[in-house]
């Protein structure tokens, strides 16, 4: 099933800008469930997005050097059964 994946709550304060780093996957690649999908860093510290299901991206939306917010749909991903 395709979905919307969303840059979950990682915890940062509301007024830290957050920026996509690096993608460790391409468009097209599959991944396991909590596999690092992303890098993201604030001015406070560099983090790394896990997958919340095993599945493939499908569309990289939010692009390296992008800055994005808490809920911004950052990828289309094609899930599969855990």
């Amino acid at each position: 099933m395709q979905k919307e994946f969303e840059l979950p709550d990682v915890g940062v304060e509301t007024d830290d800008e957050i920026t996509v780093s690096f993608w460790h996957v391409e468009e097209g690649e599959e991944f396991d469930k909590e596999e690092d999908l992303l890098e993201i860093s604030t001015d406070k510290a560099n983090l790394k997005i896990g997958a919340p299901s095993a599945g493939k991206i499908i569309e990289i939306l939010a692009q390296e050097g992008d800055a994005i917010a808490v809920g911004d749909v950052i990828a289309l991903i094609e899930t599969t059964n855990d």
